[in-house]
């Protein structure tokens, strides 16, 4: 995984919910493109997040919660967006909050309820604010789809899902069990 949409994980109870963090930041190369200032029609730049990215943090939420319950034995992938509704984009400056519960944990997959809340530090005295509601089903790539003699694929044997980064991500947020 190259790029992580979650900094820190704050709470973790196993099997059943995860809650972390993502600072929006101007340093983040994707927000100089959505929206750039465009001089021809005097319009100033519009950093935000993109939607797509809002989304994939939560994704990647979801999934070290459910990898996290079998001790990252599965390679855990998104299998399905159920619901995706977000009301508010995220700008430089922001702190978005995902928080995933466990609706379902088992040898097949998993699907999880998330929330998504946006702390903006311009004005803190509005406290976190829900700006989405996310339903996501993973799947247990190597139990569903069985390598070559089921799907006609061979996955790699080393967990390529849950790499070095993620590792890192747990470390650096306390969690050292897995």
């Amino acid at each position: 995984m190259r790029w992580m949409w979650i900094d820190r994980i704050i709470e973790l109870e196993p099997r059943r919910r995860m809650v972390a963090i993502k600072n929006v930041s101007m340093a983040e190369e994707h927000l100089h493109e959505h929206f750039a200032a465009d001089a021809e029609r005097g319009l100033a730049a519009a950093p935000l997040m993109p939607a797509c990215f809002i989304l994939e943090g939560m994704a990647q939420t979801g999934g070290v919660l459910v990898g996290h319950a079998e001790g990252f034995k599965h390679k855990v992938i998104l299998a399905k967006i159920g619901k995706a509704e977000l009301t508010r984009e995220a700008t430089p400056g922001c702190t978005l909050k995902y928080t995933a519960t466990a609706e379902r944990i088992d040898e097949v997959g998993a699907s999880i309820a998330g929330v998504v809340e946006l702390l903006d530090h311009a004005r803190p005295q509005d406290g976190w604010v829900k700006i989405g509601d996310i339903s996501l089903m993973f799947s247990h790539l190597d139990n569903n789809m069985g390598g070559a003699g089921q799907s006609g694929q061979d996955f790699p044997a080393h967990n390529f899902v849950f790499g070095e980064s993620f590792k890192t991500l747990l470390r650096t947020s306390g969690i050292t069990s897995w």
